[in-house]
């Protein structure tokens, strides 16, 4: 394993900013990395990082998911821990990629200690940081979404709304059937449009009956889904990522309300 160069005694954090936050919504990984470092932590961005592989994980192309696989795993070597705003993606390194090595006994002693380290920004923050009150303040009513992957894969439920609710001036209030898919599933909303719309349209009408006028979630791939349908209904519910929320970057256009300038 690489050796990690330091600057403080600080948990080093290496952020996987995933693709999504990279190519759509980068205010999200500047969101993370104000996060984690006001938690106290040295936090760096490895250049040498690619998508983590889902996509061809889910398509059944294991091949080139270990090839991406590899890299992410050399990419976060010498960290301490490795942190995304992703319950998908993070799930896919601390679940799938044991998965993946299965047969490849170096490979997967690499990849369950890669997965030993790596959490989902929120988790981290609550569960290993013990951070709940991040001193940031929103003012409007917000419910919350919940993400397949992080909500049955790694468990996140309650580390998000713990967090909300010590949001000044923040109300949380729960949609009906929060926990219910949107209808994004990755590759899923290209195979079955039709199925995805239908789920996209019950989860923009449970989060309007809520009387929110912010939708907030974990997962990029999620809130993108759901504020397209938002916007082809017309509804003026604005949608943010739930760091952008918690690090007061609130200011900028909500996802689906234009270009960032």
């Amino acid at each position: 394993m690489a050796t990690m160069t330091r600057s403080s005694d600080k948990p080093l954090v290496g952020l996987l900013h995933t693709c999504l936050v990279d190519f759509y919504r980068p205010s999200i990984g500047f969101a993370s990395v104000q996060l984690l470092e006001q938690a106290g932590c040295e936090v760096r961005v490895p250049d040498l990082q690619t998508c983590c592989g889902q996509p061809a994980f889910n398509s059944g192309n294991f091949d080139q998911a270990r090839a991406m696989a590899r890299q992410v795993i050399k990419a976060f070597a010498g960290f301490d821990y490795v942190v995304g705003p992703s319950g998908s993606c993070m799930s896919q390194v601390k679940v799938h990629y044991p998965q993946l090595f299965a047969d490849e006994p170096d490979w997967l002693a690499q990849a369950q200690e890669l997965a030993g380290r790596s959490f989902e920004l929120v988790s981290f923050l609550s569960d290993v940081l013990n951070k709940t009150d991040l001193q940031s303040s929103y003012q409007g009513t917000v419910t919350y979404h919940d993400s397949c992957s992080g909500l049955r894969e790694l468990g996140i439920k309650q580390q998000p709304r713990k967090q909300l609710e010590q949001v000044q001036g923040l109300s949380l209030v729960e949609m009906a059937e929060a926990e219910t898919c949107c209808g994004f599933g990755g590759t899923f909303c290209v195979k079955y449009p039709e199925i995805s719309v239908r789920m996209a349209s019950q989860k923009v009408s449970n989060i309007q009956a809520s009387g929110a006028d912010t939708l907030v979630g974990g997962d990029l791939g999620c809130l993108l889904n759901i504020s397209g349908r938002l916007t082809r209904e017309g509804s003026p519910v604005r949608v943010f990522h739930v760091a952008e929320v918690l690090a007061g970057m609130t200011q900028i256009p909500a996802i689906g309300e234009g270009e960032m300038r």
